[in-house]
């Protein structure tokens, strides 16, 4: 295993030349999309998992130059594993961590990578972990930059989400669905955006069996593994070289091609102590701080902001179409979500107010809105209220702005 004392990475050439891996990377500094790339050699990332998703972000990674990665895996690699992307048929047998160090370090010898070959959720590892985490950063005695949850348990999901609350680490989840045409990722900052806990998937929230059923696998399609897993080192690089927008939750519809992206609320009824902790101390300082409080917390209000600017718009759209048209409006329902999960800046309608279903969205609430937000869903049939105007007096005013 690597130490944490490895040598520093070697630094960027930003030279055109044909043996020069990085000359193609440092353009994206030189064209004007990230201000510093070379930053990607101070940052390490955890990736917990290294299967179908993991071991293929390890890859894309490695090839954009990462500091270091420590991989977190206590599987052997199969044979039944072949199907997916990574892997090779003669490392069968072999820990997945150390087969995945010996092929990542032969596609780039600059990154540094830390196997860790044991079971996260067992307390006998809990400290290893912890020290990972809190020491394994590119300097040594560091914190790590950032974590990547890309396991297929529940179990280990949530020993990652205590971990990363109590050492207040950045983390991103991914999943595939058992049938392998649905994924997703997740960006969860503690206290800034949900914990695990907060808006856990229904099998979590609703106690369902997670057992694996005798003589029964998971399909598994190496195209679905391969986007998630795009979407997971796109998601990385901008999180950490701080260009373009980092998504919050993205998720993929493979029947369909459907692509929903959504902002998640930290539930303050979350049934994690840790949580509700950090939740407050984030208040805290954006009362105090206001936008400097978090970079996310900018983030958020420019989009806001321009949400508000696009709905403006719409509105003087619609005043100057009813006033040209006789049409005025009586009434208009408030917008009002779920508040525990609230989904804000969906590009699909989001959920009934009291509902426990995210319509397109393709996520499901544990937690229901409250009694206000039944009752302004029940106002929302106060709508609009036409002129005297007749069929054949509208007919006429449309055929004469044909």
């Amino acid at each position: 295993m690597s130490s944490s004392s490895s040598p520093e990475p070697k630094k960027f050439s930003a030279e055109v030349r044909d043996d020069n891996p990085y000359s193609r990377l440092m353009a994206l500094q030189r064209m004007g999309v990230v201000d510093n790339y070379e930053s990607i050699r101070d940052k390490a990332v955890a990736i917990v998992g290294s299967g179908g998703v993991g071991s293929v972000v390890a890859e894309m990674l490695t090839r954009c130059g990462i500091g270091k990665l420590l991989l977190f895996d206590y599987d052997t690699v199969e044979m039944a594993n072949m199907n997916r992307l990574f892997y090779r048929p003669e490392q069968r047998g072999q820990k997945k961590v150390e087969a995945a160090k010996e092929t990542l370090q032969g596609i780039n010898p600059d990154t540094v990578i830390e196997p860790h070959a044991y079971n996260i959720t067992l307390t006998e590892h809990w400290q290893r972990f912890s020290d990972a985490l809190t020491k394994g950063g590119v300097t040594p005695n560091s914190s790590i930059d950032l974590l990547l949850c890309c396991v297929d348990n529940f179990q280990a999901r949530l020993t990652v989400n205590l971990a990363c609350l109590m050492y207040e680490v950045p983390w991103m989840e991914s999943g595939v669905s058992e049938n392998a045409v649905s994924g997703h990722i997740q960006l969860l900052l503690p206290g800034v955006t949900p914990c695990y806990e907060c808006c856990p998937p229904l099998v979590v929230a609703t106690g369902l069996p997670e057992a694996k059923r005798e003589g029964v696998c998971a399909a598994s399609l190496p195209t679905t593994m391969g986007i998630v897993a795009g979407f997971l080192a796109q998601n990385t690089l901008k999180y950490l070289l701080h260009f373009g927008e980092v998504s919050e939750y993205v998720g993929y519809d493979a029947v369909r091609d459907h692509f929903p992206r959504v902002e998640l609320k930290a539930n303050p009824e979350c049934r994690n102590a840790l949580c509700r902790k950090r939740q407050a101390a984030y208040a805290a300082r954006v009362r105090a701080m206001g936008e400097a409080a978090h970079p996310f917390y900018a983030a958020r209000k420019a989009r806001a902001d321009r949400a508000a600017k696009e709905r403006q718009a719409a509105q003087a759209r619609a005043t100057a179409c009813a006033a040209e048209w006789g049409i005025t409006l009586e009434a208009e329902g408030k917008d009002s979500l779920a508040v525990q999960g609230e989904v804000a800046g969906s590009t699909t309608a989001a959920a009934p107010p009291g509902s426990n279903m995210g319509g397109e969205s393709g996520l499901e609430y544990a937690y229901t809105g409250t009694a206000a937000d039944r009752a302004d869903a029940e106002d929302a049939d106060k709508y609009v209220k036409t002129t005297d105007a007749s069929v054949e007096e509208l007919m006429a005013r449309m055929k004469a702005i044909q």
